[in-house]
């Protein structure tokens, strides 16, 4: 639950981040227009950063890690090494392909949001799993 409520939190904040930082690029849109639903889009990249938010909190939780300082080790090492996965993302994607968004595994301001957003999810996802 800690990771979906860090995930649902960085969904939030993630249009402040854009705006300051200039950029049209979201986790969600990445996430919900690569999904075969149409001008569903929002609530689905919604659902399924939830999902993998959830998922990274399980997997960090059953290493034993806790603490934000543990949780912004983990979510911005997941950050870095996902980064080049963006050269996919780059080819595939139809925000990218529209020309909506710049190619993105080179765009600085992209990166510096997606590494904003990583260590704000890593804090939180820290800070919400229980103590054990």
């Amino acid at each position: 639950m800690a990771g979906a409520a860090a995930a649902a939190a960085w969904a939030a904040l993630e249009p402040l981040a854009a705006r300051a930082l200039g950029t049209r690029y979201s986790d969600v849109r990445l996430l919900g227009r690569m999904a075969p639903v149409g001008r569903w889009w929002a609530p689905a990249g919604t659902a399924i950063h939830a999902a993998n938010g959830a998922a990274l909190g399980t997997v960090f939780a059953l290493s034993g890690a806790r603490g934000p300082r543990a949780g912004l080790t983990w979510a911005c090492t997941e950050s870095l090494v996902a980064w080049p996965g963006m050269a996919i993302v780059d080819r595939v994607h139809p925000d990218r392909r529209s020309g909506y968004w710049p190619r993105l595994l080179t765009d600085r301001r992209v990166f510096v949001q997606e590494s904003l957003m990583h260590a704000l999810f890593g804090l939180l996802l820290g800070l919400l799993l229980p103590k054990r």
